[in-house]
């Protein structure tokens, strides 16, 4: 404890990371604000009797990801989610487009159009989600009012991709002028709000049975979870690299035989696989939804979360899309081509092609196992709730909650070790000059 104390006092003193955190907390402060302001007219307290269904799973999961926003018909009913889509659209364009892989490959300046591009997609996405927010949840839910307007349903539409927008401008300045990821943090935010609620829904309902030794086996398992997930994030399969015999000016300075590594993740698709999977399995319960209740094939199977038929299919989606995503994320043509124009190669293997088909017989066989931990993650919600675990809480046993809050925790605070580390550094150079071996004074006379 006394470790963990120190540790916030030596990051206090840090006067730019300081501001970076105030800053951060200050705009994440904001968005939540903004996630409780309701949009005008709409009727809350029909929202508020809808949403005690315990049914509602699907909308819960998504109200997840929006902090609460979703189910309460905020401005900020949108979310980051369009956003997220609009930037997995363009990297899917960059494998297909050559005029999007030459912006990636520009630079800054190609980073900047891309960036342009892609908040002018966002904007394209609210306009098509806003209208369907409106007449499929909204009236759906009878929070429409009696009286609305054309002009209502226009200026609502517009506050919803304002907002949106919004939250993508808080984002980017947390990136920018704070402290980790600005849209990742937000996400996260939003999810980690949902956690207290669901941990003492759960606590009460384990009080009112008398079984508190339930409770503290869920927490055993969730711990164990969670560190099993960091363990995963963290994971490095490490190809060793050997760099060539190098010169450095006339003094012949060699760097001959050291060891260098190339770093291969387990789960180098991150939480994309599980965000596609479950993109893909809401849209036929979406498209399939029957008016007047009775329901589907779809509606029966797809539409719940927590279901076999759902987490099977889940399962099985995952584990495509995370070798889908990998060979997006990773090009070992690229790799070996980098390695032979550094002068870098693997011990024992050829540079070029057999350097780039040694890397993809190692991503190859790293990426199965990575793809089972991501769908064994998927559906251990399903599982928790199979165990008497509540909806709200059984969420964070796994799926894209859990992978998102563990990766987005871990990238903060290797920020937050990195400024530390430079501040050191700086620290060793306070009160110090370089100065040459002779005086200021010894060039004027010669």
């Amino acid at each position: 404890m006394k470790r963990f104390i120190q540790s916030i006092k030596n990051i206090w003193k840090v006067e730019d990371l300081r501001n970076r955190i105030l800053l951060t907390l200050g705009l994440i402060l904001v968005y939540r604000i903004g996630s409780f302001v309701v949009l005008p007219g709409v009727n809350y307290n029909a929202l508020v009797q809808s949403s005690s269904d315990p049914n509602n799973t699907l909308e819960n999961l998504l109200s997840l990801f929006s902090g609460g926003g979703f189910t309460n018909a905020s401005i900020m009913a949108l979310g980051i989610m369009p956003y997220i889509s609009a930037s997995i659209i363009m990297q899917l364009l960059g494998m297909a487009v050559p005029a999007v892989q030459k912006m990636q490959n520009e630079g800054e300046s190609g980073r900047k159009q891309i960036n342009n591009y892609t908040r002018l997609l966002t904007i394209a996405i609210c306009a098509l989600q806003a209208p369907s927010y409106l007449n499929l949840y909204l009236s759906g839910k009878g929070a429409i009012p009696a009286d609305a307007s054309q002009f209502w349903w226009i200026q609502t539409t517009i506050i919803l991709i304002a907002g949106a927008m919004f939250a993508v401008w808080l984002g980017e300045r947390i990136t920018e002028k704070g402290i980790g990821n600005g849209i990742s943090l937000l996400i996260t935010v939003g999810i980690l709000s949902r956690l207290p609620g669901s941990f003492f829904a759960e606590f009460g309902a384990s009080v009112g049975q008398g079984n508190l030794i339930k409770l503290v086996v869920e927490m055993v398992a969730f711990m164990v979870v969670v560190l099993a997930t960091v363990l995963i994030v963290q994971g490095v399969r490490r190809i060793p690299l050997n760099t060539a015999k190098r010169v450095v000016g006339a003094r012949a300075a060699s760097q001959q035989g050291s060891r260098n590594y190339l770093p291969i993740k387990v789960n180098a698709s991150g939480v994309m696989p599980i965000i596609f999977a479950q993109a893909i399995m809401t849209i036929p319960v979406m498209l399939f939804a029957s008016a007047d209740g009775t329901g589907n094939w779809f509606t029966k199977n797809l539409g719940d979360i927590y279901g076999f038929s759902y987490n099977l299919l889940l399962a099985v989606l995952i584990i495509i899309f995370t070798y889908f995503y990998t060979a997006i994320m990773i090009n070992p043509s690229k790799i070996a081509d980098d390695l032979k124009k550094s002068g870098g190669f693997i011990p024992g293997v050829r540079p070029g092609e057999e350097t780039s088909n040694h890397i993809d017989s190692v991503v190859s066989r790293i990426t199965f196992p990575g793809s089972l931990f991501l769908a064994i993650i998927a559906i251990v919600p399903a599982i928790a709730k199979l165990s008497g675990v509540n909806d709200g809480f059984a969420m964070f046993f796994g799926g894209t909650s859990l992978l998102i809050m563990v990766g987005v925790v871990l990238d903060t605070l290797q920020q937050i070790e990195t400024y530390q580390l430079n501040r050191h550094m700086d620290t060793l150079m306070d009160g110090t000059r370089v100065r040459g071996r002779r005086g200021a004074n010894e060039f004027s006379g010669f």
